[in-house]
């Protein structure tokens, strides 16, 4: 294990921590992030996920990142092929898994009132 994944608990500790001192020291910016949302979802927050997430989906190597440029033509083959399951799961994930999970949140925000009303009944 290297050093980053030994101490994964303290990071993510610390970033918390850090997190909050600065809530507290720029309280105006942290309100203005969190007011970017989009159905109920916080932007800023979903797209770190989506970047924390996409490279654990394409299995890379962080300890090789620093030989990137002497493989800059095989990466870009690998990626951008039509049959490449990276880059159909990327457009996938992009292009349909996004916009049916909005529709989905759209729907079960349209439909609330009848759920509301159904529980009051029981």
């Amino acid at each position: 294990m290297n050093i980053f994944e030994r101490y994964l608990s303290l990071w993510v500790a610390l970033c918390i921590v850090v997190g909050v001192l600065l809530g507290n020291l720029m309280p105006g910016a942290f309100q203005a992030i969190g007011a970017m949302e989009v159905a109920r979802v916080n932007f800023p927050v979903g797209i770190l996920i989506w970047v924390m997430i996409i490279p654990m989906l394409m299995k890379v190597d962080f300890g090789a990142l620093h030989q990137v440029r002497e493989h800059v033509k095989g990466i870009g083959v690998t990626l951008f092929r039509f049959e490449s399951g990276t880059a159909l799961a990327t457009v996938v994930g992009v292009l349909i898994e996004v916009p049916v999970m909005l529709l989905v949140v759209r729907v079960v925000n349209a439909t609330r009132p009848w759920y509301e009303a159904r529980t009051e009944l029981t």
